[in-house]
């Protein structure tokens, strides 16, 4: 069984009888092990459920030697990133604050997937509760790009990216704040798509930053990703008052298979080109819209008003949520408790001293900070009133053009280790990706190129990324569809 074999494909044998889904859950099974257990590992599996898997495979495989229809997802593995909910099967966010934590319930993203015939193999690896874009801020050590083993995946969905680009998973479950899902597939060279704000349930997500936060898939192709996030967003979720889901009639799967860049205008910002900090980033994307041209779409520039802004907006707003949502976890409820007891405040401090990170505690520092008496209205406010204007300047931007384009990363894979000692120069990392979580607009990011290999390095891949209007999800796929076929990488 080849590793790049994609989602449809390894569906549609094991519906046909082809192949069991026993036969290809070990199958990956035996790969995760030969791969993560050697001098190549990627780190991308925090925690494997090899018993759980194949009793999955078992009862799918009985299924069907009963005549019962199989899912559009039957036996493809899946990977899920360690902040979403799996039931009986440990859930830490990568944190020593949830050790030891098993959820009762499933996030409604794993249900969803897990009743299309989807077989979990496990959990992957990320930066601690997502605050990250290097996948290196966790317990469980920093995650590997497969391209370069000495070179980050980007984050926070670092292992869901790995794991894929891997070979080790045809699909993966990530979650993006503020690019978690795009930046690592960039970084990695796979497909990942960030939905309109609401249109998956985050119903089981542990939470960063709740106004922020989605769930979407991470893949091979833009086909894989079409029919995950039709499966994902399958009608709005009782548990999540802010999902919606896709509207009746409406498919991501059905837009894709009719895709096409003919008489379709992108936009290309032009403050992404000032922003990008490397020459074969820009190379490549420039080179990507050569081939839409030629595919028969138009491209003009189009100017992002407030562009720079979206960073310091984002992280006031993110880390004011981050504090409101970590509040929780204070030694008391659950999760670590401190041995060296005192009063419940010195216990509540221990606890969660010795519980998170030093990244997850600077943010929540910096969000108690910009809510604090006297600087509400000097920073969160102003930072809210900054992401509507943000909205509006997408609304700008959008006008007469089908979908907003430029690179995902402003740099390619980056040395683990390398942006360690300059927060603010990993933050601003996600300067293409952060804007469109304020705005809850659909992104999706493609592989368009690679970097020229040199002596330091090997050819690193290059991500595109395409924006569209709120709620126009499969629309935006299908362009995106279009384009990865006009690549042709």
């Amino acid at each position: 069984m080849s590793a790049w074999e994609s989602a449809s494909a390894i569906a549609a044998a094991v519906r046909s009888g082809q192949r069991s889904a026993r036969e290809v859950t070990e199958a990956h099974l035996a790969r995760i092990q030969s791969t993560e257990g050697g001098p190549a590992a990627l780190n991308a599996f925090v925690r494997l459920d090899a018993e759980g898997a194949l009793a999955r495979a078992d009862a799918l495989d009985a299924a069907r030697a009963r005549g019962e229809a199989q899912g559009p997802l039957a036996g493809v593995p899946v990977g899920v990133k360690d902040n979403l909910c799996t039931q009986d099967l440990e859930t830490g966010a990568d944190s020593r604050i949830l050790a030891g934590f098993r959820p009762l319930v499933s996030a409604t993203a794993v249900t969803r997937l897990e009743a299309a015939g989807a077989v979990v193999l496990g959990k992957l690896n990320l930066d601690e509760f997502g605050m990250g874009s290097s996948s290196e801020h966790g317990v469980s050590g920093a995650v590997r790009n497969p391209w370069d083993r000495t070179r980050a995946p980007g984050g926070s969905s670092g292992g869901s990216a790995a794991a894929v680009a891997g070979g080790l998973v045809p699909l993966s479950l990530g979650s993006d704040t503020g690019g978690s899902i795009r930046q690592p597939a960039a970084l990695c060279g796979c497909v990942g798509v960030k939905p309109s704000y609401g249109l998956v349930s985050r119903s089981g997500l542990i939470a960063f930053a709740s106004s922020l936060d989605t769930v979407g898939p991470l893949a091979r192709s833009v086909a894989d990703a079409a029919l995950a996030l039709d499966l994902l967003a399958a009608g709005p979720d009782p548990a999540d008052m802010t999902s919606r889901g896709l509207p009746a009639g409406r498919s991501c799967v059905a837009a894709v298979s009719q895709a096409s860049l003919k008489g379709k205008v992108l936009g290309v910002v032009k403050e992404y080109r000032e922003l990008t900090q490397d020459a074969a980033v820009w190379s490549a994307v420039e080179a990507a819209l050569e081939r839409a041209r030629a595919a028969g779409a138009e491209v003009r520039e189009v100017s992002l008003a407030l562009t720079e802004a979206a960073i310091p907006a984002y992280q006031v707003v993110s880390t004011a949520e981050a504090a409101s949502n970590l509040g929780r976890y204070d030694g008391i409820h659950y999760g670590h408790r401190s041995e060296r007891r005192g009063d419940l405040v010195e216990l509540m401090a221990r606890s969660r001293a010795e519980g998170f990170g030093a990244e997850v505690q600077r943010r929540i520092l910096l969000g108690t900070f910009v809510l604090s008496s006297g600087f509400y209205d000097a920073y969160y406010l102003r930072a809210q009133r900054v992401r509507r204007r943000i909205a509006d300047a997408f609304a700008s931007a959008l006008e007469g053009v089908d979908a907003l384009v430029g690179p995902t990363s402003p740099v390619p894979a980056f040395p683990l280790g390398s942006r360690e000692e300059d927060p603010l120069a990993m933050y601003a990392l996600d300067v293409f990706t952060v804007s469109t979580n304020l705005a809850g607009l659909p992104a999706v990011s493609l592989p368009c190129g690679l970097t020229p290999p040199s002596d330091s390095a090997p050819a690193l891949p290059i991500g595109i990324q395409l924006t569209g209007r709120r709620d126009e999800d499969p629309a935006l796929l299908a362009l995106a569809a279009a384009l990865e076929a006009a690549l042709a990488l």
